[in-house]
């Protein structure tokens, strides 16, 4: 049985106040290219299908177009991540078409959804995002609140699902099974993983990680969370990632999405797809006059750009003069290689007493370069001015 994995998806997300919703259709035109070219059995999509609880009318428009398209061509099995609301993406679902199965609700965990090969049935267990603080009691046996961690409340779905799984293998010995699942899984006591700038963090209860040993007993876990594309210590445990990058820290990630080939015995093979970037991104940096005119950069004219500004002193005209030369160019920031002069650790930060020194103090950690005589005249007489406003108002 062939699957392909994805997640992540975040529509309706901006990158620096740009609108991604062309990027994100063409990216999602991939994904179901991907489908069709390679007789996919089966769809795994596990959560962050939006952005944020509620998503823009043009994106939920967007993910229902998809949907139809890929229940078309295979089954699709979805659960919500953490920026999903499931109540709204699991409405109606009761209602769709055979084939889709959006799974939102805790008290179908240990449930699988079937479908079937040559060999015999491929079990999938999908498992919503789970919510310490919800799930610690919906999933809880005895009425006593399960501990209030990720790992807690996902050890307690995976016992129902090892319970069900052992039921059914007695009667379907050569069952496999997959876990879809949206969480911070680590291998063993590791925490090494590949994470982004836009991943928001699980952290409950002091606690966000959760072991990949706790999904011991199955033949392949489907992730979802982390954005960079990545094994969790085994072959069988794995994070598709985000198809598009949606961050700087992104920039080195390729991305892609998984096809999993499951034979009579389980796992057979794990392969990427590429995905092709709707516009290239690079993180920059140089003088400003190396950025302006040394052909080493032309290559990312045309790019979303992070661009570093390395003199000593702040250049005139610097965003504008940038843009000029990167009109893609979403942040912009001026770091002398020197660093600021002002010590910005809190042990040693001596606070400014007088409003020149405050003044003094700002343009050298900004632009790494003392005040001129020019500023501080000028900065002095406008807090004389304020002053006097104050005491005649």
């Amino acid at each position: 049985m062939r699957l392909l994995h994805t997640s992540d998806w975040h529509l309706g997300r901006g990158l620096h106040g740009v609108d991604l919703h062309e990027a994100q259709q063409q990216v999602v035109r991939q994904v179901v290219e991907a489908v069709r070219a390679d007789a996919v059995d089966a769809v795994l999509i596990c959560g962050d299908i939006y952005d944020r609880a509620v998503p823009p009318v043009t994106s939920v428009r967007l993910w229902s177009d998809a949907l139809g398209e890929l229940s078309a061509l295979a089954p699709v099995i979805v659960i919500p991540g953490n920026h999903d609301s499931a109540t709204r993406l699991g409405a109606g679902s009761d209602l769709f078409r055979a084939g889709v199965h959006i799974v939102t609700d805790l008290n179908q965990v240990g449930t699988p959804i079937e479908l079937h090969d040559d060999t015999g049935p491929v079990l999938v267990y999908p498992i919503p995002f789970l919510d310490p603080d919800v799930a610690r009691h919906a999933l809880s046996n005895d009425g006593e609140p399960l501990g209030r961690s990720h790992e807690a409340v996902m050890t307690a779905a995976m016992d129902r699902i090892r319970r069900d799984l052992s039921d059914r293998r007695r009667s379907q010995p050569a069952a496999r099974a997959v876990v879809m699942a949206h969480a911070f899984v680590v291998s063993g006591g590791s925490t090494e993983n590949e994470r982004s700038e836009s991943e928001r963090d699980l952290r409950i209860g002091g606690v966000d990680s959760v072991r990949s040993t706790v999904f011991d007993d199955v033949d392949y876990v489907a992730l979802g969370h982390l954005h960079g594309a990545q094994r969790v210590g085994e072959e069988r445990v794995r994070y598709a990632g985000s198809p598009m990058r949606y961050s700087f820290s992104e920039v080195n990630q390729q991305k892609q999405l998984l096809r999993v080939d499951l034979g009579p015995s389980g796992l057979r093979g794990v392969e990427s797809i590429p995905v092709k970037q709707p516009r290239s991104m690079a993180a920059i940096s140089g003088t400003f006059d190396e950025l302006l005119t040394s052909d080493t950069f032309d290559a990312h004219s045309e790019a979303w750009v992070q661009v570093t500004v390395t003199d000593d002193a702040r250049p005139a005209q610097l965003v504008a003069q940038i843009r000029s030369r990167f009109p893609g160019a979403l942040i912009i920031r001026h770091e002398p290689v020197s660093g600021p002069l002002v010590d910005r650790g809190a042990g040693s930060l001596r606070v400014p007493s007088q409003p020149t020194e405050v003044a003094g103090a700002f343009v050298r950690y900004v632009t790494g370069a003392d005040i001129s005589t020019g500023e501080l005249a000028a900065f002095a007489n406008a807090y004389e001015q304020a002053l006097a406003e104050a005491r005649s108002a």
